[in-house]
């Protein structure tokens, strides 16, 4: 992998190899609260209350709650173990903001696509971006309050994967979990551009 040579936050030092990636899925599916989580530094975030004028196009029903939405990216950064840096943006999730996404995507070497399993096809979108860009991607799926429990198998055939993308579970709001999200993507990446299948350590 290539070091990414510009450092948004100004914090990497010289000689850190730095990998981009992305944060992607549905509208309210966890994607700010997981870069928030994970950033060692104070998360950049792009985000706008809700109005009126989004009633009707931005689905609360499952995410009562939210009363903000992230209209460009989140950023944040964080230092594996073994001393990899990783830049993860969050992209937006409504469709209205889809244009952005490809701007966002250059120089990415992989995706996380976070799910809530009460509403799987908001992620079909995002799982069908990477797929048809041969992006190596991940299913983080996050543990909502009353949402059913799904085996991996069970969401991989809900969502018609290939048997190697891995699916994880997760609880984006805990820093350790989100981060184990992040290390198995990396995992996943080393193995796509290695053509191995063994677990990589980090």
């Amino acid at each position: 992998m290539e070091s990414v040579r510009s450092d948004p936050a100004g914090v990497a030092g010289e000689s850190a190899l730095t990998v981009k990636i992305l944060v992607a899925g549905g509208f309210g599916v966890g994607k700010s609260t997981l870069v928030s989580a994970v950033s060692e530094i104070r998360p950049l975030r792009t985000e706008e209350a809700l109005t009126e004028k989004s009633i009707g196009i931005d689905d609360t029903t499952a995410v009562s709650q939210k009363t903000t939405t992230t209209v460009a990216m989140d950023f944040g950064r964080i230092t594996l173990p073994n001393g990899l840096v990783l830049f993860v943006f969050g992209t937006p999730g409504q469709d209205r903001f889809w244009f952005m996404w490809d701007e966002l995507a250059k120089g990415a070497l992989g995706a996380v696509v976070l799910v809530d399993t009460r509403r799987l096809a908001d992620c079909f979108a995002s799982v069908d971006y990477f797929e048809r860009r041969g992006v190596p991607f991940i299913i983080g799926v996050n543990q909502f309050d009353g949402a059913g429990r799904h085996t991996a198998d069970q969401v991989r055939d809900a969502l018609d994967l290939s048997p190697d993308v891995p699916v994880i579970n997760c609880d984006v709001r805990e820093r350790e979990s989100a981060k184990q999200v992040l290390i198995a993507l990396v995992e996943h990446i080393m193995r796509s551009m290695s053509g191995r299948r063994d677990p990589v350590s980090y």
